[in-house]
């Protein structure tokens, strides 16, 4: 499996927050709109996408954000098709975080994912819209 074919490009970076009404208004003043607004159950946090374009950050209130430079969770990556690329990644010898797919009632049909880290301890997520 070659990565490229199953990409499109990056889907989101998430970011943080301790605030999520002072962070949606600060995007909006740089010209982000609010694509979707809802809450993670699972989590038990609020979370809203922000776009600009092409550019989505979606955040998510988790009372933790480190609240310095550096303090970007993940950047997620779309992909076509998310069981075949979970695949690749594990035969890869890539699942580092011995992860498994995850389902979140975002958008219109859900979005699957999951995640793994890169060297420097980042965190890379793959996710497919259903």
């Amino acid at each position: 499996m070659d990565m490229q074919n199953y990409t499109t490009g990056i889907q989101h970076i998430g970011v943080p927050t301790n605030n999520i009404e002072e962070t949606i208004k600060f995007y909006h003043k740089l010209g982000f709109e609010t694509a979707l607004e809802t809450v993670n159950e699972e989590a038990g946090e609020k979370v809203a996408f922000l776009k600009l374009k092409t550019l989505v950050v979606e955040t998510y209130e988790n009372k933790a954000a480190a609240m310095k430079a550096g303090a970007i969770d993940h950047v997620a990556i779309n992909v076509k098709d998310i069981q075949e690329t979970l695949d690749y990644i594990n035969e890869a010898g890539l699942n580092n975080t011995k992860d498994t797919l995850h389902f979140l009632p975002f958008w219109e049909n859900g979005v699957k994912f999951f995640t793994i880290e890169g060297p420097n301890k980042e965190k890379v997520e793959f996710s497919q819209y259903l």
